[in-house]
């Protein structure tokens, strides 16, 4: 009976939702915070994530993302990375976060848990301060320009994975498919993940984009994805 009811907790921790569309893939190294070649800002799709959701929760939305607010594009993360691997959890414990900084951010990452998790794995290896970490989030998204066709996405768009790179090169003139990628599910457009040089820390009106060969090599292979729409 106990093992039944271990195997059951087990199998409901696994389903648990996460907080955004896509788990990072990559190498992990322990890492010394500041000390690091780039970063990511990973933007989900957030009309999959909660497509997928609902599939998995028989269409439930446990999830603050997924209420009646609409939102396309989120923010999952920016993170320091190395050429090769990134570094992870670069304090222990981690600097406490204060709530209002967690109420700051709900706009870009619309979960609380995301925020809280982010900044403990990714936010601990910038080598800054978490008001400083996340105003740095903050430029990076508004440094970056979503293309016009997906900010308000009306219906189910049909898409090849390069044409949603295509179009985040024409939003960003600067940016190159060789900084990027597009990700995707079994079905669904995940995420766009791009590379930006470390000096987004310091530059508050424009980004500059980093070659990128690890993360763009994982990019989705698929010939064609589905964009859910914007909720709401």
């Amino acid at each position: 009976m106990i093992r039944s009811l271990v195997g059951v907790a087990l199998v409901a921790l696994l389903l648990a939702p996460l907080p955004a569309t896509a788990q990072y893939r990559g190498t992990a190294h322990s890492g010394v915070p500041g000390q690091f070649d780039f970063y990511v800002l990973s933007l989900s799709w957030s009309p999959s994530f909660c497509a997928e959701t609902a599939e998995r929760y028989a269409g439930r939305s446990p999830t603050l993302q997924c209420g009646a607010r609409p939102y396309s594009f989120v923010v999952h993360g920016l993170w320091p990375q190395y050429n090769k691997g990134f570094p992870e959890y670069c304090a222990n414990p981690a600097p406490r976060l204060s709530r209002d900084i967690v109420s700051s951010m709900l706009d870009l990452m619309p979960a609380p848990h995301l925020i809280y998790n982010e900044w403990d794995k990714h936010g601990t290896c910038a080598g800054l301060s978490p008001r400083a970490y996340f105003d740095m989030v903050r430029r990076a998204r508004a440094a970056v320009k979503i293309p016009p066709d997906y900010s308000e996405l009306k219906t189910p768009l049909a898409v090849a994975p390069d044409a949603v790179a295509d179009a985040f090169i024409k939003a960003n003139p600067k940016l190159s498919a060789k900084a990027m990628a597009v990700e995707c599910d079994s079905k669904r457009l995940t995420e766009v993940r791009l590379c930006l040089a470390k000096d987004v820390s310091t530059d508050s009106g424009t980004v500059h984009f980093h070659d990128c060969p690890e993360i763009v090599k994982r990019s989705c292979r698929r010939d064609q994805v589905l964009m859910p729409p914007v909720r709401g």
